[in-house]
């Protein structure tokens, strides 16, 4: 395969500025320590990803060794055009999006679910009656509160929305880099953040009308990584 002069420049421009994409070129050149040594920097960044969007742990694990298998299998084909970050991340997408589609197709909706989930987390209105028997203004603890926000997560944001809010907060992707990832384009991410944050601010409001939650954190939804 022949490339381009504006592909090698673009190559040697992302070997220069990111050192992952360096180890990913020894994987392409076979060393072994390379592999491990990225799977070491990504593994737990890629399993707290999965896990938000599939909210199964077991599932989790099983998508990121095959992320990994894809990463391994891509590797002499690999070409630099984006950060690594970027590429991995890319190819974490397709496969959490195949497995959603794969789960939609087996499952039967459920019109009542059950307070609990088959997978432990609580539904969001479950958690604000919990919460209305606390002290009257005592704040959640971090734990409560990461329960909380991730049932927000998956009660308030579609699948789309979700892997470009997780993007955004967890890997501190630029708007250019998620649309990159996502294969969408930058006005379409800047709209799915914009309505993402939109729908957890409504869904987190009864916590900061009751004072669970310090209206400070209000602020954390935005963000901006242009």
């Amino acid at each position: 395969m022949t490339l381009s002069d504006s592909t090698i420049k673009k190559s040697q421009y992302y070997e220069s500025i990111d050192p992952d994409v360096r180890l990913m070129l020894q994987v392409q050149a076979d060393h072994a320590e390379a592999f491990e040594e990225l799977t070491r920097r990504y593994q737990n960044r890629l399993l707290h990803v999965m896990e938000h969007l599939v909210r199964n742990k077991d599932q989790a694990q099983d998508l990121a060794q095959e992320v990994f298998l894809r990463v391994y299998r891509s590797r002499k084909t690999y070409i630099p055009g984006a950060k690594f970050s970027t590429w991995f991340f890319t190819i974490a997408n397709n496969v959490a999006n195949n497995a959603l589609r794969n789960r939609s197709r087996r499952k039967e909706i459920n019109l009542n679910p059950t307070p609990n989930s088959e997978n432990g987390v609580q539904s969001l209105e479950t958690m604000a009656k919990d919460a209305s028997g606390l002290m009257p203004s005592r704040q959640l603890d971090s734990r409560e509160l990461g329960e909380v926000v991730r049932a927000a997560i998956d009660t308030a944001l579609n699948e789309r929305q979700k892997m470009a809010l997780l993007l955004s907060k967890f890997e501190n992707m630029s708007y250019q880099e998620i649309a990159e990832t996502m294969d969408l384009s930058l006005q379409a991410v800047k709209s799915l953040l914009s309505r993402a944050r939109t729908s957890l601010k409504t869904a987190l409001d009864p916590y900061f009308q009751s004072g669970h939650l310090p209206e400070s954190y209000r602020g954390s939804f935005d963000k901006e990584n242009e």
